[in-house]
């Protein structure tokens, strides 16, 4: 081993840990402020937490040192970072342009849509999902946080009695917004809310060069 790669080493173990106390600190004070639940689900949840914080701190870490994000890690929040731009990214999100991105990626027989990372918007803030099932004679897409979205007259969550929740197609402006945290307020700039542990963990899955294919 180089004298290089031992520093390498070294510093990814450095930030491994720093992440894990931040992601650990944040967790614990997730499950502190829930509404009342039963015994079983939280036992259920600190049971699973150990696995999930070492996996998004070790990909993290990892996504950090490879270089293959634009995003700039913050170890001591468990964090990522960029600029914010004045106004919340719409270009290219038009209902149509949305539905052609999504549709001609069904169309092609080359291309899996499963496991993909996809931005969902949220009100003012976007949110990172993933697809979990893909109904191909429908023309709709279900992903695992926000449920089915249809392809054909728009790509609105289905279920109308939900707050507004658009699928969005992915690239880089919108990408690095949801990854950060983003967040605007009656057009205005406001400040960056941190990624949920699930949402950070699909940070690292992002195909930065090829939005429309599975990191693997």
């Amino acid at each position: 081993m180089s004298q290089t790669s031992l520093w390498q080493t070294n510093q990814q173990n450095n930030d491994f840990a720093e992440i894990c106390n931040a992601l650990y600190e944040r967790e614990l004070r997730v499950l502190a402020n829930v509404e009342p639940a039963t015994l079983q689900s939280v036992q259920g949840r600190l049971k699973s937490l150990s696995y999930y914080i070492n996996r998004t701190a070790n990909s993290m870490a990892q996504v950090s040192t490879q270089g293959i994000s634009p995003l700039t890690l913050d170890v001591q929040n468990a964090s990522w970072s960029t600029k914010q731009a004045s106004k919340l990214p719409l270009a290219g999100q038009t209902e149509q342009e949305i539905n052609a991105w999504y549709l001609a990626l069904l169309s092609k027989k080359n291309i899996s849509l499963l496991g993909l990372v996809v931005p969902v918007f949220q009100g003012e803030h976007i949110i990172l999902d993933c697809i979990d099932r893909v109904d191909g004679e429908r023309k709709r897409l279900r992903t695992n946080l926000s449920g089915w979205f249809s392809l054909i007259d728009s790509a609105v969550l289905e279920d109308s009695s939900a707050k507004k929740v658009l699928l969005f197609k992915p690239n880089k402006k919108v990408m690095l917004t949801a990854c950060a945290g983003h967040c605007w307020q009656n057009g205005n700039k406001a400040s960056p809310i941190i990624p949920s542990l699930r949402e950070l963990l699909l940070s690292c899955a992002i195909n930065w060069h090829n939005f429309h294919r599975v990191l693997k």
